[in-house]
């Protein structure tokens, strides 16, 4: 047999709004105490809802029992790290939906402010008081929908379903953001500005790509209410948040130079590491968007530079809080996993990862061939891309290499095939049917993408080329280089002068004939493994007497000519030491070679004898 409610009022008690702010009370008394039921609350706020309602108690009293209402429905699931059930957040919906009608139909009349004391409310006549605050209701239902989005199978249609309430969320939002614009102060404008920010900033606009002239209303509203929040924010954590929103947005929309002139006066970069855990996988993504912009605007150098901290890391997946992985070192408290799995993006906010690997390494090799083939005998050579060269190295220790099938593959080919000088192959390898499913099809204009790519593979194939063969050819064609790769006449010349003006080759170039002229000034390859030698010998001779010294107690005794101090020193020493002081004091640890042209004869290798005098020069 069922149990039968209580009813709310006696049969002859005279409903008034004493009687009804007297139970709600007694009923939001028993809030959080052991023993209450959770569901049974609800259910009598509703009821008292619509009592209100129907004894036409007006909208305070209506106001303040939703409040109260939405209240109990976040307090029925207990358990911080779990989501609500689906009935729950509909209600939550309903009921925040109905508070913020009540509110704009009463703008005027009603004042819901947490500042606002119990014993200070006004709910019998305008103009109307209530203690409470609509903006951490607001705050916590957002929180709450990203829960749930956490919480399901981002390939199930659960998923699906549940996204569909964003649209819900971003209604109520604009709706509480209409109405605090004349009638709240600026700290919570600038709370309810950033819920909007966070809801847009990532979504794509289609009408933004085809008006490069004109603003689109995303823009505007985005460039709106980030500028309001950075003229009147108090608080460093809105303003970053909002910077990097209008940054992101930016860039997802190839407005590379305003995106990245927003990030360079922001000065972010210096200060990111102090920030709280969400402010940093928030600066992660808008520097991977900000790198992804630059790739498709042709910028390779800056798309390397902003991609290289992420993707050098081998963490790119936790970086952006696109999933967890599995520590080696130590393992995760379940406390702390946790905590990190509450910090997850939800699904539709996830960039690609293999998409984000194959820009950059695509940036890299543009940037990495042709600097290996100037510096190929170099023993001191800088690595532009440690990630890129660790990627090569596990291709080359294979000892089968097939065709490729991962995108990586795809790379490591198109590589050695420019290393090679061969543009076609390295074209070949980076665009193909493969290839464009898994990366290019993947950008909205990819087209023009794809074409960048490929003049971008034909010149640096070109200047691979000629650091590869310029000790080969004493002259070469302009015309020639340019039916090799495909490149107009003018772009060749082009890149050729940029080389010889930088000193990467040298060359003249000859207007009438169209030829370049080798200066043949490079060295050979013998003579560079020779110089490698040399400078290899010649550190080796110096660490050598720098030991001998030490052993000998000479070391820490040096004057600033690189001798021992001797008090018992003959005076003719001291002769030769104090010819020297009319010269300019260099580094202390140089040591000079005094040089005589009546003795060159018994001069050896920089070095000679003189009675006890010895003098070296080295650098």
């Amino acid at each position: 047999m069922a149990k039968e409610k209580p009813k709310m009022f006696a049969k002859d008690t005279e409903i008034n709004h004493e009687a009804v702010n007297k139970k709600l009370l007694e009923i939001i008394s028993a809030r959080g105490k052991k023993g209450t039921d959770r569901s049974d609350m609800i259910e009598l706020l509703t009821e008292l809802a619509e009592i209100s309602e129907a004894n036409n108690l007006g909208p305070a009293m209506k106001s303040k029992i939703l409040l109260n209402r939405i209240s109990a429905v976040f307090d029925y699931n207990p358990n911080i790290a779990t989501c609500m059930k689906d009935e729950m957040w509909q209600l939550c919906l309903e009921s925040i939906g109905q508070l913020i009608t009540i509110l704009e139909d009463n703008s005027h009349d009603m004042t819901l402010s947490d500042n606002i004391l119990e014993e200070q409310e006004n709910l019998t006549e305008p103009v109307y008081r209530i203690r409470g605050c609509i903006l951490t209701v607001l705050e916590r239902m957002d929180e709450e929908f990203t829960k749930m989005l956490q919480a399901c199978d981002a390939h199930s249609t659960d998923y699906v379903e549940r996204l569909k309430d964003e649209q819900v969320v971003c209604d109520i939002i604009k709706r509480l953001v209409l109405l605090l614009e004349g009638n709240a102060t600026t700290e919570e404008i600038c709370r309810v500005y950033l819920r909007n920010i966070v809801h847009l900033y990532y979504k794509f606009d289609k009408s933004a790509m085809a008006s490069e002239t004109e603003m689109t209303e995303s823009e505007h509203e985005m460039d709106k209410m980030c500028r309001f929040i950075h003229d009147k924010d108090n608080t460093d954590r809105i303003r970053t948040q909002a910077m990097m929103s209008h940054i992101y947005h930016h860039a997802l929309h190839d407005r590379w130079y305003q995106a990245r002139d927003l990030m360079l006066m922001s000065h972010l970069q210096d200060t990111i590491q102090h920030s709280d855990v969400p402010t940093q996988i928030m600066y992660n993504r808008t520097m991977v968007q900000l790198g992804l912009c630059a790739f498709r605007q042709g910028m390779i150098n800056d798309a390397h530079n902003c991609l290289v901290d992420i993707q050098s890391s081998g963490r790119a997946k936790e970086l952006l809080a696109q999933g967890l992985l599995l520590q080696r070192q130590h393992e995760r408290t379940p406390e702390q996993e946790k905590i990190e799995k509450r910090r997850q993006m939800p699904y539709h906010m996830h960039i690609n990862l293999e998409l984000l690997e194959c820009v950059y390494l695509v940036s890299a090799m543009l940037l990495e061939i042709p600097y290996m083939a100037a510096h190929e005998f170099d023993g001191r050579r800088r690595m532009i891309s440690k990630n890129f060269h660790h990627v090569m190295r596990v291709s080359d220790r294979q000892a089968l290499v097939g065709p490729p099938e991962s995108m990586r593959e795809h790379i490591v080919a198109a590589s050695k095939a420019m290393k090679n000088g061969d543009w076609n192959a390295c074209h070949n390898f980076i665009i193909n049917e493969k290839m464009n499913i898994k990366v290019w099809e993947l950008f909205y204009n990819k087209e023009s993408t794809i074409k960048m790519v490929v003049e971008k593979i034909q010149q640096e194939s070109l200047r691979t080329y000629l650091f590869t063969y310029s000790s080969v050819y004493d002259t070469l064609s302009l015309t020639t280089l340019a039916e090799m790769f495909e490149l107009n006449t003018y772009k060749v010349h082009s890149i050729i002068s940029k080389m010889i003006i930088n000193e990467e080759l040298m060359a003249s170039l000859d207007e009438p004939t169209q030829m370049v002229l080798m200066h043949r000034t490079e060295p050979s390859q013998l003579q560079a493994l020779a110089l490698q030698l040399s400078e290899k010998v010649s550190s080796l001779v110096e660490n050598n007497e720098r030991i001998m010294e030490m052993k000998q107690g000479t070391f820490y005794f040096q004057n600033k000519f690189g001798q021992a101090d001797n008090a018992g020193g003959n005076q003719q020493n001291r002769q030769q030491q104090n010819q020297y002081k009319r010269f300019p004091d260099r580094n202390r640890n140089q040591r000079y070679t005094k040089y005589d042209s009546r003795q060159s004869d018994s001069r050896q290798g920089g070095r000679y004898d003189k009675g006890q005098q010895r003098y070296d020069r080295t650098y």
